[in-house]
């Protein structure tokens, strides 16, 4: 039995020859499963405990900041004898009772990782349609109190569903990346955020270029960033619980 260490963003590679048929319980922050095929695996948090054998993990990572500890335990086998307990029986009897078979443990990391990014779209899906809403009316509003959205270069004004189409196919993408770092990135709740504030600055880019008056341009400015406030925090908020 050994203590493993991890620092803020560590790694760690799981060597078979080592860590063969080990078991390992998280005692302190969070730890993250490094599949043998690239991708993420499941978050552990504080008295988690799981086996290396057959899981397909070839390393353990830190997300967090703080120092993660891990236990490791790997025990030999020996002669067993009448009335003697080893620890190596009472982690296989444990394993045998908790059906921690190599299928087992591949098909529920498969469905788990399928389940996340569904529910993760769902919850686009719906920050999707409260954007588009909550965009277009605030348009309304502010063509009510006399702002005519009318763009000198082109000599039109913008309608009011073209709000709602430009900010549903954009919260589409936003979702669509939050999905991708779900499925490929360790930290996707960071990076998301890091990704979508970039974006979002990027696109007040625009209504300064397009020539319009100062109200029109106040106004496309901040329904900019109405979508962003519905899509960025529920996505965000999303990937944290979908990690954890």
């Amino acid at each position: 039995m050994r203590t493993l260490a991890l620092r803020g963003g560590g790694r760690v590679a799981v060597i078979a020859a080592e860590w063969h048929d080990a078991f390992l319980v998280v005692t302190h922050g969070r730890v993250q499963l490094e599949l043998r095929d690239g991708e993420p695996g499941p978050v552990l948090g504080h008295d988690a405990g799981f086996w290396l054998r057959g899981t397909g993990v070839r390393a353990l990572r830190n997300p967090g900041r703080r120092t993660a500890r891990v236990r490791v335990v790997t025990p030999k086998p020996a002669p067993s004898q009448a009335g003697h307990h080893t620890p190596y029986a009472s982690y296989r009897t444990r394993r045998n009772d908790m059906n921690m078979n190599d299928t087992g443990v591949a098909a529920g990391r498969a469905s788990g990782r399928t389940g996340r990014i569904r529910r993760l779209a769902v919850t686009g899906l719906v920050a999707t349609l409260a954007a588009m809403a909550a965009t277009t009316l605030a348009a309304a509003l502010a063509q009510a109190a006399g702002v005519d959205f009318e763009i000198p270069d082109g000599g039109e004004s913008i309608p009011l569903p073209g709000f709602a189409v430009v900010t549903g196919f954009f919260s589409i993408v936003g979702t669509v990346i939050a999905v991708a770092l779900l499925r490929w990135s360790a930290r996707p709740a960071e990076r998301f955020v890091w990704t979508a504030l970039s974006l979002t600055a990027i696109s007040l880019v625009p209504p300064f270029l397009a020539g319009a008056g100062t109200a029109t341009t106040t106004t496309l400015l901040g329904l900019h960033l109405v979508p962003a406030t519905v899509m960025i925090p529920t996505l965000a908020r999303s990937l944290r619980t979908r990690t954890d």
